[in-house]
Order: C-alpha cells, then structure tokens, then sequence
C-alpha cells in the first residue's frame, strides 16, 4: 500500500513521505486520514447547501470541527479512533444528505449532488479504509486536477486545518461563532467541484486568512475571560523537588483540571513546549504547585520526556512515538497514539496515580527564570513608552522572530538571527519557535525589554493587534511601521497563520527554514508578485536587507 504526505515542513526530501512519515505514521494512518479528508468535503457540501437553505446542523459543524483538527500533524496516530470517526462520518453524511434532501422538497428545488463524491464506507476494518483512502490520495489527485490546482486546494485544505484547531479550542471554553463553522462547510463544498477556478481558490484562501482571525480572536476571548490576561511572569525553568506531572500541548482547560485535581496531593505540575504561556494567565499562575516549565519545543520531547522523572499528560496535538515512556503518558483531546492510555472526560486520576508511582525530581535545579505574557493587553498598557520610544529613535526596528518550530535542519537561523538583531531593536517571538533562543538574555531598552514573548501560536492574534495599535499611533499602516516579520513554519497552524496575514496584507514576510512542498513554482510567483513573500536566507543578508530598507524610508 502506498501513501503521499506533505503537509508538513519536515516532509522527506523536501518533497512528500511516501513510505513513512516524518512523524512517525504509517501509510494506513496516513490513508485513513486522507479518507476522512474525502468524507468531510462531501459532508461539508451538504452542510453547506443545508446552510444555504436556512438550516443548521450543529452536530455536523462540531464534527466537521474535530475531524479536521485530528488529521493536523502530530495529533492522531491510532487507527482504530481513526477508522470509528470513518465510520461515524460516513452515518452522518447520509444523515445530513436525507435532511437536506428533504428541505429541498418542502422548498420545491431540485436537490444538488457534489460532482465528486465521497467514497463508499464499505467496511470497519482499518485495512480495507485504509485502501479507500489511496484512492483520494493527493498522488491521485494531481492527476485530476493538475498540480497548481492541486496546490491551491492543499493551502485551502491546511489552512482550515489550522484554523478548525484554534475554534476547536475555543469550543472546549464554551465559544462558536457560526460564522466559522459556515466557511469549513463552504471550503469544504468547494473542494467537491471538478473543474474550480484558480481565483475561486485564492479568493477562498484569504477568505480562510479571515475566518482564521475571527477564530484566533474567539480563542482569546475565551482564554482571557477565562483565566485573565496574561501578565509579564517569571518562568522557572528549572526542577522542583517533588513528585512530577508535566503537561504539554496547548489546552489551557485540561492544565486547568489537572491543576484542581492536583491541590494538596504534593504533586508538582510543569509546563511543556506551548503550554509555558500559560504560566502567565492569572486563573492558572494562582495556582502554586504550578512550578514552571521543563524542556523545550514539541520535537525534543522523546529525549525530555525520557528523562522526566514523573507523568506526563498530552494535550491537542504534538505528540512524537511514547515508545520509551507508554506507562506514564497519557493523552486527551483529540490527540491519540495507539496502545496509550486516553482520558476523554478529563478525570485525570490515572495521570496523577502514575505521577505519584514515579521517583520525581530528587533535588531542587539551580534557580533560572525567563519572563513570558506579553500579550497584547500587557504591551498595549505600556504602548505609550513604545511609541515615545520610537519617536525618540530608542528603538529602530521591531522584528517578530517566531512561529512553529522542527527538528529539521536550518532551524539554527533563527537563533543566529535573534542573537544578531541590534541593540536597538526589539524582538516579538511567540509559538514554539521562540525555543531556539527564549532563554538568552536580550536585555532592554530604556526598560522595555528587547524580547517580548507574545505567547502560543494561536496568540499572532495579540501580535496582529499590537502592530495594529502600533500603525495607528503613528497614523500609517503595518506595511510602513519599522516592522518584519521573519515566520517559521512547521504544520497546519502556521499555514492558516500565514493566510491570516496575507487577508491582512501583510507583505515582504520572510519565511523559512524551508519552503512549503506544496507550493508550486505558479502558485508561489503569485504569493510574490502579490504579497512580496521570500524565502529567509542567512540571518546577515536578511538582516542588512530588512535595515537597508528601513534607512531609505
């Protein structure tokens, strides 16, 4: 059996896996989740003509949901989850196809097909799916539809990926905006038709750059009204003595549970990759056993997690092969790694059982900090300062140096970049990104400091405000502040990201370390021609560049 991946940063050659993927999932995994692509965009059409008649079907909004974040990079690797939710998909597909069908009738009008329809769902068995899932495979694809096509429909296809996970989070905090759930359905019609135009599908992915902001937004309100806005903190980053339950991912409710469940048990909890901003939210940092952060980015965990003296709990997605620790990891959410204990109901007695069986940290580390939660309401309440700061020349050029980080080659740029940005210039990181350099000291600039961590990914949100409230203090755009941007991108976040600032219009972003496989060369002369992207080259030539500029305005 065969399978074609390149959804990801890390794909094998630059080009796509076809025999394993970087991330570890096998061709069945990798089938079964191109099968669950095929269904959704069938179920997608009808849900969307459903909406187009004044109906709504809320179970096939949330499902649609879900289903998009599981096949995110990192986020399910278990075959038989992914085979129940084929199955499921296929039940709810007749069911919404029947209800639309039927208001049809009552309206009078003739019902419409998908011109490509789903596969038949034929069996349970993740063997036989998984051969229906190479039928739609996107080595099959392009030869329907062409390879610029094809890439148009994998940005759209990515970029509502990402965009399902940020509103996915935030309907774990009680929040949807029907708006959001009405354009997976129409991306998703869309992608149905035989022959779509190319500007049908540009239009389509601004239009998912749009809806992805109005999901970031959403998730930040729910994150602030929840647990406050974050607040500049000081992070330990260094062990605690005590029993150990490290917590990675990025679901601020499950953190928030276990921290519940965890008072007055003697259990220590720590952060991982993009859970350490939550260090800074005050209905989270309230709590003391939170003790800090252990380790780095999401690619290093085998080797922390290896050593980490206690349990470990993973949240949404991020996940790397547990074969080293399966007794004391778990998972919840939608992520999932066969044969690991999962928590659906976020009763976390499992997790704190296996923690207090373990050795925990032996002895307190050596005291080391670092300073995050400068979201947008934290560097807004200073704007003043910033602004006075520019004026005054102070600072010259604010560079945001962040975005997913990977264990692929030509991530050390980043570093070399952050450590040669001048004295005068101040740095925005957030996302895991920021781990290539988080814990040098950048000092500051008459008080402010010249590395402000935003946040999670999810929190370019904060970022885009900043810049906003930035270009209007000096009455201009964001196009014409001191500002660059230099992204890094891993998976489909960053591409739902990235689409974001394009709807913006956001030019001249620099982007790296590597190209997106799935960009033809057509399709990345437009992004050029329109939005002047370019690939980062060295952190010296991007550097002189980016000043040069600046000089001659």
């Amino acid at each position: 059996m065969n399978m074609f991946c390149f959804q990801c940063e890390q794909t094998a050659k630059g080009a796509g896996c076809t025999v394993k993927g970087i991330c570890g999932k096998n061709f069945t995994t990798s089938n079964l989740q191109d099968l669950v692509i095929d269904g959704l965009k069938e179920l997608g059409f009808y849900t969307h003509k459903l909406k187009e008649s004044g109906l709504e079907n809320r179970e096939a909004d949330v499902f649609i949901l879900k289903a998009l974040f599981t096949t995110v990079t990192n986020v399910n690797f278990d075959d038989e989850r992914l085979t129940q939710m084929i199955v499921r998909l296929s039940e709810l597909r007749k069911k919404v196809k029947a209800q639309y069908i039927e208001s049809a009738k009552q309206k009078g009008i003739t019902p419409q097909q998908p011109e490509i329809k789903a596969q038949e769902v034929i069996s349970d068995n993740p063997e036989i799916l998984a051969g229906l899932g190479e039928n739609v495979s996107i080595a099959k694809r392009k030869e329907l539809y062409g390879e610029d096509i094809l890439s148009l429909q994998e940005i759209l296809t990515y970029g509502i990926k990402g965009a399902a996970a940020y509103a996915d989070h935030a309907v774990v905090l009680d929040r949807e905006n029907n708006e959001i759930y009405g354009f997976f359905s129409e991306a998703l019609c869309l992608l149905t038709k035989k022959a779509p135009s190319v500007d049908e599908l540009l239009g389509a992915c601004l239009k998912c750059g749009e809806i992805n902001l109005k999901a970031m937004e959403l998730l930040d309100e729910a994150n602030t009204e929840t647990y406050g806005h974050p607040e500049p903190t000081q992070v330990r980053i260094t062990p605690v003595k005590g029993k150990a339950i490290l917590v990675s991912g990025h679901d601020l409710k499950d953190l928030e549970e276990l921290l519940k469940q965890t008072e007055k048990t003697g259990i220590n909890v720590y952060t991982h990759g993009e859970m350490l901003p939550c260090n800074a939210y005050p209905g989270l940092k309230k709590y003391s056993h939170l003790v800090g952060n252990y380790g780095g980015a999401w690619q290093d965990q085998e080797k922390e997690f290896a050593e980490f003296p206690g349990a470990i709990l993973m949240t949404t997605n991020c996940i790397q092969d547990p074969k080293n620790y399966t007794e004391r990891i778990f998972t919840s959410g939608l992520v999932a790694w066969s044969g690991i204990k999962h928590i659906p109901d976020r009763n976390f007695q499992p997790v704190i059982d296996a923690a207090l069986k373990e050795k925990g940290f032996s002895e307190d580390g050596e005291e080391k900090f670092i300073t995050v939660g400068f979201a947008r309401n934290a560097v807004l309440g200073v704007a003043d300062k910033v602004v006075e700061a520019v004026k005054s020349g102070s600072i010259k050029h604010f560079f945001l140096v962040g975005g997913c980080d990977g264990a692929k080659t030509g991530r050390n740029y980043y570093t070399e970049f952050a450590q040669k940005v001048p004295d005068d210039c101040v740095i925005l990181t957030l996302a895991c990104g920021k781990y290539r350099f988080n814990k040098l000291d950048f000092g500051d600039i008459g008080g402010i400091p010249r590395l402000l961590d935003v946040g999670q990914c999810n929190d370019a949100y904060s970022a885009v405000k900043i810049a906003a409230a930035l270009a209007e203090a000096f009455d201009t755009d964001v196009n014409s502040l001191p500002l660059s941007m230099i992204i890094s991108w891993y998976e489909q976040k960053a591409v739902a990201i990235l689409l974001t600032l394009l709807y913006l219009n956001i030019k001249n972003i620099r982007l790296g370390p590597s190209l997106p496989a799935f960009i033809t060369s057509n399709v990345l002369n437009v992004l050029v021609e329109k939005f002047g992207i370019a690939p980062i080259t060295t952190p010296e030539e991007d550097l002189n560049s980016i000043l040069e500029q600046t000089a001659v305005k």
